[in-house]
């Protein structure tokens, strides 16, 4: 049977710290009012800090996370919507500044799942025999595409990376199950910063913004009905039940669509950890960042599943069974 292993995990977070109380100086909000509807208390922001920044350093963490060097990565592939440039990849940036001089690179637009998806493909990628080793980044630098002025979105969003390092493994079985429902891609989108051709017509396209926008209710009512389906697809397809799964990795958006989810799935809360309070939404970089922490705080047990499973614009949708 074809699977992979992650053998290390890492992350790498900005310095600088906005508490909720801090949004008060600037928005109408309140420390209560963000809490209870989200669970976030403080989230990180980038000063000088670039994306390559932040993704080499959760690299260079998980290799030594690993016991591996750069130049054991066969492929560096990374989740991300905030790159520092259009092309090329945030991958290649990386790649050299780490000196995997022997992997092949690029980017994944998955939004919010983007990590999930650069894993999943990964693990197909490995599967296939092409390559034995992967570097698997989830990284966003939200904070420079975020309104600072609309209290509905700002307060939710913070900037991070993190990082696993996996290799075939034929012991450890690989499920996954993907999916997308583009219909209302527009309730979640950041529309790509442009110089206009003077030939171009823009009259039938939907008003986008140049910043982070977000149907909250749209989102939620999305997340609270699929994620769980997508959650019992991929334990169908691995012949598990709810029960059999050590502990459930979800993106990390919102505590009460986690909430939701566990009762659905009727798991306790305890198997299901949460850091968005101190970190808030990071996107891509949410799942394996707590990760990470988990791991690395000794919460993952050797040979029992975990499952992972993400969310974001598109409105995309995933979710991966792995054995720790």
């Amino acid at each position: 049977m074809n699977g992979i292993k992650i053998k290390g995990t890492g992350r790498c977070i900005p310095e600088r710290v906005i508490k909720n109380e801090e949004f008060t100086k600037w928005i109408d909000t309140s420390d209560e009012w963000i809490t209870e509807r989200t669970g976030i208390k403080e989230r990180h922001v980038v000063t000088t800090e670039t994306a390559c920044d932040l993704a080499s350093g959760a690299c260079l963490s998980a290799l030594e996370n690993a016991g591996k060097t750069p130049e054991d990565v066969d492929l560096l592939i990374i989740g991300t919507i905030s790159m520092d440039h259009v092309t090329p990849s945030l991958a290649c940036e990386v790649q050299k500044r780490i000196g995997a001089k022997n992997a092949v690179s690029f980017d994944i637009n998955g939004a919010c799942a983007g990590f999930l998806f650069a894993l999943d493909t990964a693990a197909s990628y490995i599967n296939t025999g092409c390559y034995k080793s992967a570097l698997v980044v989830g990284i966003e630098v939200l904070s420079k595409i975020v309104d600072w002025t609309d209290r509905t979105t700002c307060v939710l969003f913070g900037d991070g990376a993190g990082a696993v390092y996996v290799e075939a493994d034929e012991t450890r079985p690989f499920y996954m199950v993907q999916g997308t429902k583009p219909d209302n891609w527009e309730v979640l989108n950041c529309k790509a910063r442009e110089i206009e051709s003077p030939f171009a017509i823009r009259e039938s396209y939907p008003k986008l913004s140049d910043h982070v926008f977000m149907n909250g209710r749209e989102v939620y009512q999305f997340a609270v009905t699929t994620v769980p389906k997508a959650i019992q697809n991929v334990l169908d397809q691995a012949h598990l039940a709810p029960s059999d799964i050590s502990c459930y990795i979800l993106h990390q958006a919102n505590v009460r669509i986690i909430q939701s989810v566990a009762k659905r799935l009727g798991e306790p809360m305890e198997k299901f950890p949460v850091n968005m309070m101190r970190y808030g939404n990071m996107s891509s970089a949410s799942m394996p960042v707590l990760l990470d922490e988990i791991h690395r705080e000794g919460r993952l047990e050797e040979g029992k599943y975990i499952l992972l499973s993400g969310f974001g614009a598109g409105l995309v949708y995933g979710a991966t069974i792995l054995k720790w």
